[in-house]
């Protein structure tokens, strides 16, 4: 087994995954793929009723996963609506992990503006809410300069720290290994040593791949495709994150960049993504023994 390939099922150790409502009635599959106490994120959007996302978190802590709720800032319309979501998750157990993002609506409809006013409200503290996430952006952000980023994360690392909960950084999708080992070592040069889970796309169709990096604002040209192990000449075919995942470990034993996992994006396609874990895991396991084998065999004969 080469160096990579270790570093590779290093890195997928204690991977999480993105869901949404939606993808419920899926769920029962995948898990069967899914290690268990696996963190499964439960997105927020505009789209879902507080009913379907909290039916969801039963159902990811039904199945044996840690469920990790999202709440978006912006679409908060107070603090009533906020205690009513945190008093519905505790119910079923899901409350202990948060995830935090400000939300697409350019204007909030409440009186929450971003991620930082929600962990300022003390109502995470008192539902007893033990490690929250954050958003990181490797490859930046379309609407947000890159010293704002940086100040909004360690603002909001800060605040968590005073309120006594755990932390940890999730970035946007990402298809560029290279940007994202370089953005690490600056988090990291900035003291900071929260756990960072990087974010890479799981199986999907490329020309999927490409409308969600544009929504983001990455520019995903053929060179970076390339990188990635796709072709944007291709547009049909269908993309694994093998490529990415195992350039990702080559660039991050490059140095030490500390506690560093996989999120992965689904793109609906929960069942799709679990598989390819499993499998690929499976895979690099069976070569690793094999390899070993090889070794104790040579040294018999030596």
């Amino acid at each position: 087994m080469t160096q990579q390939t270790i570093g590779s099922q290093e890195l997928l150790k204690y991977f999480s995954l993105e869901m949404t409502a939606k993808d419920t009635e899926s769920l029962e599959a995948a898990s069967k793929s899914i290690p268990e106490g696996t963190a499964v994120n439960l997105t927020y959007l505009g789209n879902e009723t507080t009913e379907m996302r909290v039916e969801a978190a039963q159902a990811i802590v039904d199945a044996g996963l840690s469920a990790v709720p999202h709440i978006s800032a912006r679409r908060l319309t107070g603090a009533d609506e906020l205690r009513d979501y945190l008093e519905r998750l505790s119910a079923v157990g899901a409350v202990d992990r948060l995830f935090l993002v400000g939300g697409d609506p350019s204007t909030p409809v409440g009186p929450y503006p971003d991620a930082l006013s929600v962990i300022q409200s003390g109502l995470l503290e008192e539902f007893g809410v033990r490690e929250v996430g954050i958003t990181g952006y490797p490859e930046g952000h379309p609407d947000i300069s890159e010293a704002t980023l940086w100040d909004a994360l360690e603002r909001k690392l800060a605040a968590l720290d005073r309120a006594g909960i755990q932390s940890s950084v999730t970035t946007q999708v990402a298809f560029d290994a290279t940007a994202v080992a370089q953005w690490i070592a600056q988090v990291r040069g900035r003291g900071i040593g929260t756990p960072i889970r990087v974010g890479a796309p799981g199986p999907a169709g490329i020309k999927r791949l490409l409308g969600f990096a544009r929504r983001l604002g990455i520019t995903a040209n053929a060179t970076l495709l390339k990188k990635y192990g796709a072709s944007v000449t291709n547009l049909l075919g269908k993309s694994t994150p093998a490529t990415f995942i195992e350039q990702a470990a080559e660039e991050f034993a490059q140095d030490n960049l500390g506690d560093v996992r996989v999120h992965f994006y689904t793109f609906g396609g929960l069942v799709a993504t679990a598989d390819w874990t499993r499998d690929y895991l499976a895979d690099a396991g069976r070569e690793d023994s094999r390899i070993l084998g090889q070794g104790e065999s040579d040294a018999d004969v030596h």
